[in-house]
């Protein structure tokens, strides 16, 4: 997932050489990492907790699918609006501050939500938890920040095994929960990332400013998509074709499995959604560094990509439990690769001063992509088919692995100043 010096290439970057072999490099850790790791991970474990459940506690408030769909989108709306400036804003102040900040936004609006009387309130409650949702990609730009080159896919891939560990973790906590009601999960996650931003102002290492000051005032990196660099734009674009339909897989799962499966308890749906989170950690600790030092970045991508569309048109077609379990693995295995490489790729791409910038703009073009792929596969759902909305991730699938082979020439590195 890195990239080669300016002017190395003209095709997409490719991972950088590695300095030893693999299995010396695992050994290594940067001081601090795991302060980082611990602190991510706990946030997305109150993302697992509530994740499963939300869209049948919308149905709850009499919302159709569509509707449903939308408000789980609505987390990725203000995601997609915050995230740019909350990178940038790192790049100035530092990544420790940004960080607590987000958790204390990410309590308030799962405890929003959780109190909803209405389903304005619902949706108000996950706006706010999207507008502080930036810690995964502050705390990606810490470990970047101390990471060597070609240690950041395998970094950047134990740092995404914080995500899987949250669909692990999070939803065996969700469904212990969810047996007192489904608002319970949120009243949970609540107590979570309020405790966690207690816990990160203590143990966080507080690092140091990339940037200077005055800058901030300059227009955050989305409004500023035009004028970075090519290569910039178009990972942003892939982040965005790449993460659309993963999404609306997301936001159906478990009213598809309501629809197949209708004998499967809430509390069971949550096992499911565990037993994903647990193959995603797999995939991020033991496959994302070996498959981009011996595939190379564009390869390792499209290979990912390859499978989620292959996993997609399994569970668009059916197949009883053998059909949704091979269509898990795969979605989950391509998935598991293409984030971690995307990511490292984005940062391999900008001068040292903008990492956190070009981070809060994949994650922003990311959230671009869980707006409308789940609103599009809330209505697909809803009016087609239950397939539907998986035959058309598969097509948006192998559409981002065209857009990974196009090889424009490299540009000169992006920087803030």
């Amino acid at each position: 997932m890195s990239t080669h010096g300016p002017g190395a290439s003209s095709h997409l970057p490719v991972a950088c050489a590695a300095v030893g072999t693999y299995a010396d490099r695992r050994r290594r850790r940067p001081t601090g990492y795991w302060v980082i790791w611990t602190t991510v991970a706990l946030d997305l474990v109150g993302f697992g907790i509530v994740i499963p459940v939300l869209p049948l506690y919308a149905e709850d408030f009499g919302a159709s699918p569509a509707v449903a769909t939308a408000v789980v989108a609505t987390f990725s709306a203000a995601q997609m609006l915050a995230a740019p400036l909350w990178g940038r804003l790192s790049d100035r102040v530092g990544r420790k501050p940004v960080l607590v900040v987000a958790l204390i936004g990410s309590a308030a609006g799962s405890l929003v939500t959780g109190i909803a009387g209405t389903l304005w309130i619902l949706f108000l409650g996950r706006a706010l938890d999207g507008a502080s949702g930036s810690s995964y990609a502050v705390g990606q730009a810490a470990v970047v920040d101390m990471a060597e080159p070609a240690d950041r896919p395998r970094l950047l891939g134990l740092l995404a095994a914080s995500f899987g560990l949250g669909f692990v973790v999070g939803p065996l906590i969700g469904s212990l929960a969810v047996l007192g009601g489904r608002q319970l999960p949120f009243y949970v996650a609540a107590g979570i990332a309020g405790v966690n931003a207690l816990v990160a102002l203590v143990r966080l290492p507080s690092g140091s400013r990339v940037g200077s000051l005055p800058n901030l005032r300059r227009p955050g990196s989305l409004a500023a998509l035009g004028g970075v660099g090519h290569g910039m734009r178009r990972l942003a674009v892939l982040a965005f074709v790449g993460m659309a339909g993963f999404a609306g897989f997301e936001s159906t799962f478990a009213m598809l499995l309501e629809r197949r499966f209708p004998q499967l308890e809430d509390s069971s749906i949550y096992g499911l959604f565990a037993s994903v989170g647990l193959v995603m950690v797999l995939v991020n600790t033991r496959l994302v560094g070996p498959a981009n030092d011996r595939m190379g970045t564009r390869r390792a991508l499209r290979t990912s990509l390859a499978l989620v569309a292959a996993g997609m048109i399994i569970l668009a077609v059916g197949g009883a439990w053998v059909g949704l379990g091979l269509a898990l693995l795969l979605l989950v295995v391509g998935q598991g690769l293409f984030g971690p490489t995307l990511s490292a790729t984005t940062v391999e791409t900008v001068g040292d001063d903008a990492r956190g910038t070009a981070l809060g703009l994949q994650q922003s073009a990311g959230a671009l992509g869980r707006i409308i792929g789940p609103l599009v596969a809330g209505i697909l759902f809803g009016q087609v088919a239950t397939g539907a909305p998986y035959f058309v991730g598969a097509v948006l699938a192998m559409a981002a692995m065209l857009l990974v082979g196009r090889s424009p020439g490299e540009e000169a590195r992006v920087t803030n100043r």
